[in-house]
């Protein structure tokens, strides 16, 4: 499966930390974080996908910034990856046994690349 998705958000932008109030203490998905989630669902849905991946996986992203910025690609992989399993693309992110990223000319945009089983070397 390929699926190319928007740009998502950071790992920093991600997840809230309340400090105050009842929800204090907890860790919550960002308003930006829910909406990105909803985004990457309604696309999955859109590409005709409605089984499941069981069983290990491999999985590129192909990382296309939205502009010339210094960027750490490992700050965008956990809400991709989270945004996935929302979506119900596979049962849950632990399937993923391989995973790499490359970054890419400008775009503001993923690919992202699913294989059954690990890549053969």
């Amino acid at each position: 499966m390929q699926i190319t998705l928007p740009w998502p958000p950071s790992v920093n932008t991600y997840w809230r930390h309340p400090t105050t109030g009842k929800l204090a203490g907890r860790h919550l998905i960002s308003e930006q974080g829910r909406k990105y989630r909803e985004a990457v669902r309604a696309l999955v849905l859109e590409s005709g996908r409605r089984e499941k991946f069981t069983g290990p996986l491999s999985v590129h992203i192909e990382a296309f910034p939205p502009d010339r910025r210094r960027r750490d690609l490992d700050n965008i992989l956990k809400s991709i990856l989270d945004s996935m399993t929302y979506a119900g693309v596979w049962e849950d992110d632990y399937q993923v046994e391989e995973l790499s990223i490359s970054r890419a000319t400008i775009g503001g945009m993923v690919k992202v690349t699913i294989t059954p089983g690990p890549i053969d070397d």
